[in-house]
């Protein structure tokens, strides 16, 4: 069933704003998105694979939602099929990916940190991942790192490094979540997601985007401040659902 204002398009980041950073969604929030999803066609975008996405989403992420963007659109997926994908490999060609890598893993086996576990930087369709503390930290470790960045900068430090070392390669750096940050070419941001939302012969009349990362820098700015998005700044996912009850249900 078509929603009842299918025209407006709601975009939604997901970490920090659907749900807790890489926690799943709550029952409260996901029985509140479904009415959502009865009021405005909606779209979820996020920087993870779809495989997180989906988990985070209790495995239902085509089932409720629309439009799916998982690794910023490049994988994409509407009405539960798989649309299309673009690959960073291709783009890039080996040799300049591995002289990156290679320098990100150098760079970090330098680092002093509260902790450090496993997988530094994951490799996905559209992106790397780039984590210093290791993506198989615990929930707990996961949280130290958050609050030792907080002080100490040290995802911010090591982006300032890779811009220095790699200015020709056309590369954007995005701080997200609590760990990470991603690494993509100029241009694969979230607003990839836009061009397929945009040319399928849509006829939207109002696009809002939901997200917490809208500073610059943050994995969210650049489609928060494009001039066809009507922006929202959240803080967490009790504010998205606040913001939308006063935009839809007052």
């Amino acid at each position: 069933m078509s929603p009842k204002h299918a025209s407006k398009l709601f975009i939604f980041d997901i970490d920090g704003t659907l749900t807790a950073s890489r926690k799943k969604i709550t029952p409260d929030m996901e029985e509140f998105m479904s009415k959502v999803t009865e009021e405005v066609t909606v779209a979820l975008v996020g920087g993870s694979d779809f495989v997180k996405i989906n988990e985070q989403l209790n495995g239902q992420a085509l089932v409720k939602y629309e439009y799916v963007f998982s690794e910023n659109g490049l994988v994409y997926h509407r009405n539960g099929e798989l649309v299309a994908t673009k690959s960073i490999q291709e783009h890039m060609g080996n040799e300049k990916l591995q002289s990156f890598i290679n320098f990100a893993l150098k760079y970090m086996s330098e680092l002093t940190l509260p902790c450090k576990r496993g997988t530094f930087i994951e490799f996905r369709k559209g992106m790397l991942n780039v984590c210093p503390v290791g993506r198989s930290c615990s929930q707990e470790e996961r949280d130290e790192f958050g609050e030792y960045d907080k002080v100490h900068h040290i995802r911010e430090k090591f982006v300032a490094e890779l811009r220095k070392q790699f200015p020709e390669m056309g590369l954007v750096y995005s701080i997200g979540g609590q760990i990470s940050f991603d690494v993509f070419p100029e241009g694969w941001d979230k607003r990839y997601c836009l061009q397929h939302l945009f040319t399928e012969g849509n006829s939207f009349t109002e696009v809002h985007f939901f997200g917490d990362k809208t500073f610059p820098g943050g994995n969210d700015h650049e489609i928060f401040t494009d001039p066809r998005i009507i922006g929202h700044t959240v803080t967490s996912p009790e504010d998205t659902r606040k913001q939308l009850t006063d935009m839809l249900f007052s």
